[in-house]
């Protein structure tokens, strides 16, 4: 019990200092320690050259993701392109069992 209490109590503590943290981050490419540290020698410069890095990364994940919806995309319609002639040959193979079933009706 005594445990439980002194976790609950942690994370009442700890929750604060958790939004203070979030509240001190910056634009990305700004240098270490200011919302974009630890991408790399030029990012962590900050300046010019980190915000451009930061923008590129940005662009480049944005392409790959609009890339990715649109295989998606894609994958989605050959699936229904799909199962719509599977439905065809399904109706099909519906009609032929029918036209037995009536020819067996006929015969007796």
């Amino acid at each position: 019990m005594a445990r439980f209490l002194l976790r609950a109590e942690l994370r009442r503590c700890m929750s604060p200092q958790i939004r203070m943290f979030s509240d001190q981050l910056g634009e990305l490419g700004k240098g270490a320690g200011k919302g974009g540290g630890g991408g790399g020698t030029v990012r962590e410069a900050g300046g010019a050259f980190g915000r451009k890095q930061a923008a590129e990364e940005e662009q480049y994940f944005k392409r790959k993701e609009k890339e990715q919806l649109e295989a998606l995309r894609k994958h989605h319609k050959e699936e229904i392109e799909h199962h719509k002639r599977e439905i065809e040959r399904l109706q099909k193979e519906i009609e032929r069992h029918y036209g037995k079933i009536k020819r067996l009706s006929h015969d007796d």
